[in-house]
């Protein structure tokens, strides 16, 4: 069992959660896998350099192959000239690639079990509902010791009031359980979670799941 924060209705209190229902022992490289992945696939892979045949200019012979004095030149375009080509230059290309179904869920489930042992998770309710009031939100997080900390506030569904609470404050990040990934969740230090989302997360990767 771990101690968790819970602000409620203006007040914070404690509560005790069964940390052990998203695993046991934290798996390293299982989170390295699948962060690197999503790192991976969130490249754009748009670097490009020009080569030789894609420089500007003519191809013809600078000087004459011998008795100048010089050595022998061919095109102005060659790497190692200043405006020339660049020899094995990057391309654009595809970085992305998938882990198992199966293993990601298991790296988004001990990346929650790490947050636990680790007691960086707390669980708030009290956040704005009628409009986006960032004032509000902001002092919700500062109940709870986490204003100007690194903050993942994670909600049931898609709360786009919180959204748009929260979406200037930096450092802090607004998800739905449904769109955690590890990454996501490592990202952030602390993990605050509505009691709705909490129930979510148990229900979707709990022990007996």
């Amino acid at each position: 069992m771990v101690e968790v924060k819970v602000y409620t209705a203006g007040s914070v209190s404690t509560q005790d959660v069964d940390a052990s229902r998203f695993g046991e022992r934290i798996l390293g490289r299982t989170l390295k896998d699948a962060v690197v992945m999503y790192e991976a696939n969130a490249r754009q892979g748009t670097a490009k350099t020009k080569t030789r045949s894609e420089i500007a200019g003519p191809n013809s012979k600078l000087w004459k192959q011998k008795h100048t004095g010089r050595a022998r030149m061919g095109s102005k375009k060659v790497g190692h000239w200043r405006g020339g080509g660049k020899a094995f230059g990057p391309k654009p290309r595809d970085y992305s690639y998938q882990m198992p179904v199966k293993a990601r869920r298991v790296a988004l489930r001990n990346a929650i079990f790490s947050k636990f042992s680790d007691g960086e998770v707390a669980l708030a309710d009290g956040w704005p509902t009628e409009v986006p009031s960032t004032k509000s939100a902001i002092a919700v997080l500062e109940a709870l010791g986490l204003r100007g900390s690194s903050v993942l506030v994670v909600t049931e569904d898609l709360d786009r009031n919180l959204y748009k609470s929260l979406r200037n404050v930096p450092h802090v990040d607004v998800s739905p359980v449904g769109d955690l990934n590890a990454r996501s969740v490592l990202l952030r230090r602390n993990m605050v979670l509505t009691p709705g989302a909490m129930a979510k997360l148990e229900a979707a990767y709990g022990k007996e799941n």
